[in-house]
């Protein structure tokens, strides 16, 4: 209990199949389509590693026991986390800072409002669901047209949850580490028809409720039981085989598998589908002058920003990342940030109001080896140990969750 398995990390491929997982008793331990392993509860169960039919000439499956228990002692720490209060000078002016510093390889986690994307929840109700001993406030989200959808890159269980082309990203590794970048993600695609016709497609956002004139969304279990909303054309995919395409109705996502919405110029894309063909896709990870990045060790990312510290120095350019926005760029406000210390422990902190350079030069203070803003004004809160350290002024969508035996 308490320690999810990489399952997908652990193969070795002949061939560059598509692999795809499955537990006898998801009561017992549930795996995601990254092959990541998460218990549920003591007991006994199978895991089944096969190979999608998009994989043609490739059959049979692999079936290994797994056995859940309880942890004998709970997860051994460099130290234990500690929060401060702690007063920064800059440029002649105090700032009131509440921090708190992680030791290297805590569980980590990016948590959702009511375990889903798209909906809000307190601080307190997110941490409590995951069953978190510190939390902070993460993405940056839709907090006014009513339909709270992230803005920044999400990724939990080695699977991402949404994407967020903008910003900073911090990710998570397997092996305790953690890096810092420009993350952007593309999904391509391909679909085999049964006369085995093998075409592309493609799709740019994840889990986010389609606006403007066209989109290309990619729906997974993370968004919830259903779509939610009457999609133009959803081709819905479950195990790597296409079994319906709705038109102008809600569609219900497969536990194991997805749902690929098409509307407005992007509608053409769904007539490359048919039922009984079979999909798969891949994501493609580069940051923002596009050289590819390796972020297939990472198991759990957050996306904000802007940058505020790189390799011990100042290195803030907002508009560079991609941010518009004045309260960003220029003005003030309650502050939100976590840093990658030279050690490789975590801090997180808050600030009652500082502009994006203070910030910087804050965390640039407080030792920061890498830094990044997070999501702030009225999002920005942290817990620590079941205490409100800085209060949110709002619900929110997503947190960033550290704890000895968190609920994933």
């Amino acid at each position: 209990m308490g320690v999810q398995l990489p399952a997908g990390r652990k193969l070795k491929l002949s061939a560059p199949v598509q692999v795809l997982y499955a537990t006898g008793n998801p009561a017992v331990a549930k795996v995601n389509a990254a092959g990541v392993l998460t218990p549920v509860a003591p007991g006994r169960t199978t895991l089944t590693i096969s190979v999608s039919p998009a994989s043609a000439g490739y059959a049979g499956a692999l079936k290994l026991p797994v056995t859940v228990a309880k942890p004998a002692m709970p997860v051994k720490l460099a130290f234990e986390p500690k929060l401060e209060a702690r007063t920064v000078k800059i440029a002649g002016r105090s700032f009131a800072v509440r921090t708190v510093t992680i030791p290297k390889g805590m569980p980590v986690t990016a948590g959702y409002a009511n375990r889903r994307i798209g909906t809000t929840q307190s601080l307190a109700g997110i941490a409590s669901a995951y069953q978190a001993d510190i939390a902070i406030n993460g993405a940056f989200f839709d907090s006014y047209s009513g339909i709270p959808d992230p803005y920044g890159m999400l990724i939990s269980g080695g699977q991402p949850a949404h994407i967020g082309n903008t910003g900073t990203t911090i990710g998570f590794k397997w092996d305790g580490g953690a890096v810092m970048d420009t993350l952007r993600l593309s999904i391509n695609g391909t679909v085999s028809a049964a006369d085995g016709r093998t075409r592309s497609w493609y799709a740019y956002f994840m889990n986010r409720l389609p606006t403007g004139q066209s989109a290309a969304t990619l729906f997974t279990p993370q968004r919830g039981k259903t779509l939610g909303f009457a999609a133009e054309n959803a081709v819905v995919v479950q195990r790597g085989v296409v079994t319906a395409i709705r038109h102008g109705a809600d569609a219900a996502i497969p536990a194991d598998g997805f749902v690929i919405v098409y509307q407005g110029g992007e509608a053409g894309q769904a007539e490359r589908f048919s039922v009984g063909a079979s999909v798969s896709y891949t994501l493609r990870t580069t940051n923002l002058i596009g050289a590819s990045v390796d972020w297939s060790g990472v198991h759990t990312a957050v996306g904000a920003g802007p940058r505020l510290v790189a390799d011990g120095k100042v290195a803030l350019d907002a508009a560079a990342e991609g941010f518009r926005d004045p309260k960003i760029l220029t003005g003030g406000g309650a502050r939100s940030g976590i840093a990658i210390r030279r050690d490789g422990s975590i801090l997180i902190a808050t600030v009652p109001g500082a502009t994006m350079k203070q910030w910087a030069e804050i965390m640039l203070q407080l030792g920061a080896g890498q830094a990044m803003n997070l999501d702030g004004g009225a999002s920005s809160g942290m817990l620590f140990q079941g205490r409100t350290v800085t209060q949110p002024g709002r619900a929110l969508s997503n947190a960033l969750l550290f704890g000895k035996q968190l609920r994933y």
